[in-house]
């Protein structure tokens, strides 16, 4: 299987004097995901937790939705003209009656390590009806809870700490318990390999759990959530206006800028507790900053 890290020598310049040294680096390899022998996206991503990305892959495209919808993820020998195996390819096998998506090459599309959408026909066609319902999830999280998360997810980043090249997606419980994490190179994959490592689980819908994300909240990390069931996300960094639209549109709570004691909730903002005060007012398109104490 492929190495997450390699180490190669680099030139280093600091205050003007140079000198080498040794650096560990993040791997970044393509990773063709295909149905039934055909294929269906070609992703780069870091090597590792490979089964997990192609299923969440899948959750996120609107293929599968249960783990009984998926009966095997097998790596594909031979995938080199010496017949040696690169790992580099996957071939995923869908349960009888799940219906197989078009893989013609209108279809197909590459997905770079920074964009989870390239190729996307339209707006309309990342839209995919999720198959569960968040906005009725009864998920209530307090503040002080929230504001633990980053540290929390940031301390069990084993891989950044080596290369610092890594994007992080973690799944917490409204106590702030982490229940697993994966990292990446591609902030998307990162949240594909943690929903594909529910669904082969049976966690799927990931109902009463908070996705908290290293970077910003795009769309496409909104979709992917609501895809997988999950009514909260949450983002050290800043969520684009779509993202915004989506997560208020699901019914999900998005929250970005939370650093250190404050963030701003952009949607769904009923989910958050405020320290010795109820619930605020459920008014889900219309966002609150909560500042720091």
């Amino acid at each position: 299987m492929g190495r997450v890290t390699v180490r190669d020598k680099v030139l280093r310049i600091r205050d003007g004097s140079a000198s080498e040294r040794v650096d560990t680096m993040v791997v970044e390899e393509p990773l063709e995901i295909r149905l039934d022998g055909s294929p269906l996206s070609v992703t780069m991503r870091t090597p590792g937790h490979d089964f997990d990305l192609a299923a969440g892959f899948l959750v996120g495209e609107g293929v599968i939705a249960r783990g009984s919808d998926l009966v095997a993820i097998r790596y594909c020998a031979g995938a080199t003209e010496d017949g040696s195996n690169t790992y580099n390819v996957l071939d995923v096998t869908l349960a009888a009656g799940v219906p197989v998506p078009d893989t013609s090459l209108e279809r197909n599309f590459y997905t770079s390590s920074s964009c989870g959408l390239c190729g996307k026909a339209s707006l309309d066609a990342v839209r995919t009806q999720a198959k569960w319902d968040v906005a009725e999830d009864g998920l209530r999280i307090g503040v002080d809870t929230l504001t633990a998360l980053p540290d929390r997810l940031r301390a069990a980043q084993r891989v950044f700490d080596r290369t610092g090249g890594l994007h992080a997606a973690g799944l917490f419980t409204p106590e702030g318990e982490l229940l697993a994490l994966r990292e990446d190179v591609g902030r998307h994959n990162a949240v594909d390999k943690l929903v594909g490592w529910a669904l082969r689980s049976d966690r799927v819908p990931l109902a009463d759990t908070v996705l908290m994300v290293s970077g910003r909240a795009s769309f496409e990390l909104v979709q992917k959530a609501w895809m997988a069931g999950i009514p909260m996300m949450a983002a050290v960094s800043a969520p684009s206006s779509l993202a915004v639209e989506l997560a208020a549109e699901a019914g999900m709570t998005l929250v970005g800028f939370l650093r250190g004691s404050s963030m701003n909730v952009y949607a769904g903002r009923q989910r958050i507790l405020l320290e010795g005060a109820p619930s605020a007012p459920p008014a889900a398109t219309e966002g609150i900053r909560v500042p720091g104490r």
